[in-house]
Formats: C-alpha cells, structure tokens, sequence
C-alpha cells in the first residue's frame, strides 16, 4: 500500500526566533557590558598617556636645564625624541641673565606643556672701569685706568684715563620729600592684574629744583617684566599721559624682600614748588610674577597713591587713602673734571663729559659748559663741546638688596657657621659659608678655594703672597665675597678665577668706612665693590674694576677693565648657575 507523507517546512521557526532572540538579548547585554569597560579603558589609557606626557614634558625641561647648567651647546630649540613620542623645548632670553623655557611633551596628539623661569641669581653690568659714587675719584702721578670712568661725582688729579671720562651732578644728599619708615602697615600690590596694573604716587617738592633720582621701597614676587618708572604731571587729580622723564628699574635688583632702590634719571627736569607731579610704576601683568609697594594710610600729606592703567583710568587703592614709602631727592653739586689726561687711546680717543672741565688733556671731544685750559696734548686748545645736557647720575650696579640675597642665601644652604675668627694658615675650601668675626688668609703661598659665596661679618685680610681662587666649577662665573667690615689686600697678595676666561672674584665690603677696602700691590682677577664706603689702590695695587663711594688711586696704580665683565653673572655655588625662579604648568 502506498503511502503519502506530508513534510512541515515551518517546524522549527518558533525555535529559530527564540534563538534569535536569545542572541539578540545577550548580544544587547555584552555591548551593555563592553561599552562602559571600553570606554573606562580609553579613560585610563587617556589619563596615564596624559601622565606620561606631563612627565617627558618634565623631562625636557630637565635635559635644557641640565644642559645650560654644565655650559653644554644648547640651541634655542631642542626636541627630544622617547620611542614613538617626542618633546620640543624652546628657549627665549629675556635678559642677559634671564631665560624662559617651554616644554611641549606630546604622545598620540596628547600634549602638556610646562614653563619655567630661571637666572643666575645676581646679574649685573659693570659697564666702567671704575664706578665712582658722589665721593667721586681722584688720581695721583702715574696712576691708570684702562678704560672709562663714571663718577657721581668730581674726577680729579693727574692720573690717565686711555677711555672715556664722566662725571655726572650729584644728587644731595638729603630727600626734599619723603614718607615711610620701619615696616609698613599695608602692601599695595601692582603688576599683577589688569585692575592693578600700574601703580602711581603724587607728591609735591617744597622748593623748585633740579630732580635727580627717587628711592622706593618695594619687592618683587618671582621674576616680573622690568619697570618703567615715569614722573609725570597731575590731570584733574590723576596722572597725565605725558612723560616729563624715565627711567627702567630692572627686575634683577630687586629682592623677594623689602628693600630700597634708588632709580636715577636719565634726564634732569626742573620741578616747580607748589605743583602736583606723580611718579608712575609701569609695567605689565602677571598672575603670578608681579611686585608690592610698601604703604601706609594717610601717611603722606601732600599726595596720594593710586592703582590702575597707565595712559588709561586710575583707581583709589584697598584700602584707600594709602601712600608708598619713597624720597624725592633735587639738586646736587654740578660734576666736575681736573688735571687728568683723557682718551688715549689710539683708535678711538675717548671723550669727556661733564659740567665744567678744567685744565684737562683730552684727546677725545669734550662736552661741557664751562672749562678753562684744556688742550689735546699738541698746545692745541679743546674749548668745550656745549651740544649735550650735563650728565646724570647713574645706580649702583648691585643693590643693597642683591647683597641682603646672598647673605640670606648663604644662612640657608651654607656650611656650618663659624663662630669667631677663622685663619687660613695652609691651603684649604670654604664655602657656601658665615663667617661671625674675621677671615685672615695667612701669607707664604697659602691658596684659599672658594667653592661657594663667603660671608664674613668682620673683617677680611689677605696677607702678602696668599691667594683667593675660585673653585674650577665656576666656570665662567663670577664668585662673591662679602665682608661687613673692612678688606685689605697686602703686598702680592692674589685672587684668580675659575680658570675659564672671564670669571673673577668679587670682593663686597659694606662697610662706610674711609678705610673700606685697601689695596696693595698685586691684585689679579679681582673686582672691588664698596658702595658706601672709600676704596683705596696704593702704589703698584692692580685690579680689574673699582666700584666705590669714594676711589683713590695712589702713584702708579692701575686699573686693567676687561670686557667680559660688562655684563658680569653670579651664582649661588659651583653648581649653581642657573636657579630655577618659578615652574609651572600652562596646558
């Protein structure tokens, strides 16, 4: 019997679809589940190639920063190149000893980038081969400076000049107006945002004078931009637009503390007694590298401060009614130049500049407005050159405050303190050091080695045939020794550098004394600072540069200036020529 059999073709669809739905509700569960942990994942793969790039930003900073402290080439810009991933650093000067560093890290398009500021601590120009403060300098037979002089004072004696001779008016020696003493009660905070920009103080002098220079008592938060300190006239009780005259108040001299600086001008203005000027503080923002103004409230009867935008609008400080400590100082004794002989040398003659010029053989021109028999050395007459202002006078190029820094510096990372006298009898290290009594280096070939900054609190002698040398670390930079009472250098004694062209030693006494710093014969690399007190060359005494109140060069001294210490750079220690001033993220 035949039979017929049927076949279902749709039998299993239900399953199908079940199963089909089972795949598809678990499909939906794992993409639920993978979707979060993937993304979880790009996160943290995100946030530690972020990591890994903040830290090769870091590590070329550190490379650049390494390399300009151990004097290797380092071209403004460098990349560094870890892998698959790369670092570019850029270098810009800001000032001869100043520098800013970006660091731009990227790994797979994810970039961070790190700037830092550093310096070498103290920069400073030494432009002269001797600077002379008010005391001004006097010269006798056969007494020599190779290169030129500036004096805040009179230039006077017998001596030669081979550069140029300036002697500026001086400033007197008392304030016409002043306001602030002790530690002041509020600080006014400028430079720092668009709203504080600038700051400026009115004042009026009580007699009509000649200005010369301001004194300010300020302090700078980290490295800002330079001032430009600007006197100014009143309009409707704020300050004009007008510039009457400038001067820049570089950054470098100021400390992180309080101090006084003095700012001359470049150009002498007549003031008008009775009549309301300001000076005006002018730089640009920061927020985070800016500057402070010591203030008091309604301490200055005549005038008042202010805060706001130079050329723009003017605000009361917070509080208001403050008023900066600072001095007006007028007048001062017009410079004056006498009986030395000017300009030999061959290729260029230098020239003299001064008030009046008197009995001068000046190979050079001579601008003055008055003088009388002064020749060219050949019985030919140099009248006086009258086409230029009186010079002016001219700032210290150390600070009191650079000098309260190394000081502080050396309490801070110094050695153990010496505690009374110390003698150097037989060839030895010191330093970073204080020093609370007397520093003698005992003669008969005895070599000190500076390896760090020497602060001695009394006084410093350098005995016949003894020698003070910096540490070979030093490189080509600058050593300081600084004494708070008197230096005397004796016969043959000597100071040497690091070895490399253009270090020298430089020997700060603080000292007022008409005794501050006595030189013998035989200096060598040495650069002599006593900005208060007298510096006296004796017969046959060498050395590189004089800065000083008042400088005497006694028969046959000679003073050998050396280009390279136009723009002399100090550090803290052998390893520490360039310091880091701020760091910091901007990316």
């Amino acid at each position: 019997m035949q039979r017929n059999i049927k076949i279902k073709y749709n039998g299993g669809a239900a399953m199908m679809i079940l199963v089909l739905f089972f795949v598809f509700i678990s499909l939906t569960i794992l993409v639920g589940v993978v979707n979060p942990t993937v993304r979880e994942y790009k996160i943290a793969s995100d946030n530690l190639k972020s990591k890994q790039t903040y830290f090769l930003a870091e590590s070329g900073m550190e490379d650049v920063l390494y390399r300009l402290r151990n004097s290797k080439q380092t071209n403004e810009t460098e990349t560094l190149v870890l892998g698959d991933s790369q670092v570019v650093t850029s270098i810009t000067n800001i000032t001869g000893n100043q520098k800013e560093i970006i660091s731009l890290g990227d790994i797979d398009s994810i970039q961070r980038k790190l700037k830092i500021r550093v310096d070498t601590g103290v920069g400073a120009s030494f432009s002269y081969g001797i600077l002379a403060g008010n005391g001004g300098l006097s010269m006798d037979n056969g007494s020599k400076i190779e290169g030129s002089v500036y004096a805040n004072g009179s230039i006077i004696g017998s001596g030669e000049i081979t550069g140029s001779a300036t002697s500026a008016n001086s400033p007197a020696l008392n304030s016409n107006q002043s306001n602030g003493t002790g530690i002041p009660d509020y600080d006014v905070t400028f430079g720092k945002t668009d709203g504080a920009q600038d700051f400026a103080q009115s004042f009026e002098v009580s007699t009509t004078g000649l200005l010369n220079k301001i004194q300010l008592y300020i302090k700078k938060v980290e490295t800002p931009a330079d001032i430009t300190v600007r006197i100014v006239a009143d309009s409707n009780g704020s300050p004009s637009t007008t510039t009457l005259t400038s001067s820049i108040l570089t950054s470098s001299s100021l400390s992180i503390n309080y101090g006084y600086i003095d700012v001359p001008f470049t150009t002498h203005i007549q003031l008008l007694s009775g009549t309301t000027y300001w000076f005006v503080l002018d730089t640009i923002t920061d927020s985070r590298e800016y500057y402070k103004i010591g203030a008091d409230s309604n301490g200055y009867a005549d005038g008042t401060g202010k805060i706001g935008i130079y050329s723009s609008n003017w605000s009361d400080t917070i509080p208001g009614s403050l008023d900066s400590f600072f001095s007006i100082y007028l007048g001062g004794v017009t410079g004056f130049i006498d009986g030395v002989t000017v300009g030999t040398y061959p290729m260029v003659p230098g020239n003299t500049y001064a008030n009046a010029v008197n009995n001068v053989v000046v190979k050079g021109i001579n601008y003055c407005k008055t003088g009388s028999n002064n020749t060219d050395g050949d019985r030919h007459p140099r009248d006086c050159d009258t086409s230029r202002e009186d010079p002016v006078q001219v700032a210290m190029p150390i600070s009191e405050q650079n000098i309260q820094d190394w000081k502080d510096l050396v309490t801070a990372q110094g050695d153990p303190v010496i505690v009374g006298n110390k003698n150097v009898s037989s060839s030895t290290s010191l330093g970073p050091q204080k020093i609370t009594g007397n520093l003698t280096v005992i003669g008969n070939g005895t070599v000190l080695t500076m390896d760090g900054t020497l602060w001695i609190q009394g006084d410093l002698l350098v005995d016949n045939n003894a020698k003070i040398k910096l540490n070979s670390l030093y490189k080509s930079y600058e050593g300081v020794i600084i004494v708070d009472g008197t230096i005397t250098i004796d016969n043959n004694a000597n100071f040497e550098g690091s070895g490399t062209t253009g270090s020298y030693v430089l020997a700060v006494s603080t000292s007022d004394s008409s005794s501050a710093i006595i030189l013998s014969n035989n200096a060598g690399a040495v650069m002599l600072y006593a900005a208060n007190g007298t510096i006296d060359v004796l017969n046959n005494g060498t050395a590189k540069a004089l800065t000083g109140h008042y400088i005497h060069l006694s028969n046959n001294a000679i003073i050998e200036y050396e280009e390279g210490i136009t723009n002399a750079n100090f550090s803290s220690g052998p390893s520490g020529t360039w310091n880091v001033q701020s760091w910091r993220e901007v990316e």
